[in-house]
């Protein structure tokens, strides 16, 4: 009880930061515990149906145990918009992506994900593009590209062989960037439990149509149990607990600030693989994080007389 009067009372700002802190922890491990699941146990777009399903199920469900916000027609019209980006194009260009190209290649191409939020940000909300948010963006990007190319161990390739699944990753980063832009609006209207629970029946309005083949194809009986494990994880973990926290911190800071924290994400898949015995600590690694972490005060960092 006392943690929770002292949670309580810390400002909402700082408790959005611990939020993303929390949701991008989840978005690193999610690197190592789920590599398995695609594509020999489920493909693709088979996989991005169960996610939004689950995602559907769980929302609705805890949102049953809330007070009922009734959502005006126009914002859900936004809010199918934002489904569009968010969750159809995101999950399925990334899920399509990561199959025809390569880890590496998708973690590099996700650095580009804050330039592009904040260029958005700059024309859609009139954001300051600041020395200081490019600073930090610059650091940031070193950081996490300098953790992913260490760990590549020579499985860089931005071959012809790749291209298609890198053009995919490139589209998925824009549309999450864009998502992150267009969903701030009904944000700051509603709660984060009543956004992304509409969020999820557009999403599986755009996704059903695609996703039901792969979906049939899944031969359930034939998957081992750490592989439920993982899908398990995904849903619930990554789809719901990760994007609530998202969207909570969305209430409170700005597009920018939410996005430079993917930089992070190396960070932490490197610290989960070392404490798995999978890697070791070394002075590279080290610099490296002391570069993200640089970077996303850089951009998170705000005056007093900053709006945020």
């Amino acid at each position: 009880m006392i943690y929770l009067r002292a949670l309580m009372q810390i400002k909402p700002r700082y408790k959005a930061h611990m939020a993303l802190g929390f949701a991008n922890l989840l978005f690193g491990m999610n690197y190592v515990i789920t590599k398995g699941i695609m594509p020999d146990h489920v493909p693709p777009f088979g996989l991005a149906l169960i996610r939004v399903i689950g995602g559907l199920v769980l929302f609705w469900t805890i949102a049953a145990f809330m007070a009922r916000e009734k959502v005006a027609r126009k914002d859900l019209l936004w809010i199918a918009l934002c489904a569009f980006f968010g969750i159809f194009l995101n999950q399925v260009m990334f899920l399509s992506g990561l199959n025809l190209s390569t880890p590496i290649n998708a973690s590099i191409i996700m650095t580009s994900n804050p330039v592009i939020v904040l260029v958005f940000s700059a024309i859609i909300l009139n954001e300051l593009i600041t020395i200081r948010k490019i600073t930090g963006i610059i650091f940031g990007a070193t950081g996490a590209i300098i953790l992913i190319l260490f760990n590549a161990e020579g499985k860089l390739d931005f071959g012809s062989d790749t291209f298609l699944g890198n053009i995919f990753q490139l589209i998925n980063t824009t549309a999450f960037g864009f998502y992150l832009i267009l969903v701030k609006r009904v944000m700051k209207k509603y709660q984060g439990v009543t956004v992304l629970k509409w969020l999820y029946v557009f999403g599986l309005f755009y996704i059903f149509p695609v996703g039901i083949q792969d979906f049939t194809q899944i031969e359930w009986s034939t998957i081992p149990m750490e592989i439920y494990l993982s899908i398990a994880y995904l849903v619930v973990m990554i789809t719901v607990v990760a994007y609530f926290m998202n969207m909570y911190a969305l209430k409170h800071v700005m597009p920018s600030t939410v996005s430079t924290y993917i930089y992070s994400q190396p960070v932490v898949a490197s610290v989960f693989a070392m404490l798995l015995g999978m890697d070791k600590l070394n002075w590279l690694e080290v610099i490296a994080t002391v570069f993200v972490f640089m970077g996303v005060y850089l951009v998170s960092y705000r005056r007093k007389a900053e709006v945020t």
